[in-house]
């Protein structure tokens, strides 16, 4: 009897202890990551629309500086580069989401979401406001 109690109590800890593993586990690979992307889906896909728009600006303003330098096009660089700011708000949530659990490739799909989104909104907007000759 003091036998079949004590493996009794044993194997209900070891049940007890494989139900907090698999717990845990679960939550680790699927209700975090799942709450993450929720939570900050949003602000993400608003940050990787606003870097892509900051590195063009970006990449415009060097180019127009490299082919016609002026003080006006040195002012527009470093607004330019004081702009990728954006893109350190951007990088930090990444490696945020990714260290909760969310996949590169989860968050590049997130990303090209974002800029189509936006891209649609984009093209309705320089069509309704395009100087038509």
């Amino acid at each position: 009897m003091f036998i079949t109690e004590r493996w009794g109590k044993l194997l209900t800890a070891l049940n007890v202890a494989a139900l907090a593993i698999i717990f845990f586990y679960v939550a680790k690979e699927l209700a975090i990551p799942f709450a993450a992307e929720a939570l900050y889906r949003d602000r993400y896909k608003e940050l990787v629309f606003q870097c892509d728009n900051v590195m063009r600006d970006h990449f415009i303003a060097k180019n127009q500086v490299l082919t016609a330098p002026s003080p006006g096009s040195f002012n527009q660089l470093r607004a330019a580069e004081v702009g990728l700011l954006t893109c350190h708000d951007y990088d930090v949530l990444r490696k945020k989401l990714i260290a909760l659990g969310l996949s590169d490739n989860r968050l590049a799909q997130m990303g090209l979401e974002a800029i189509e989104e936006r891209a649609k909104d984009v093209r309705t907007f320089v069509e309704t406001h395009e100087i038509r000759y």
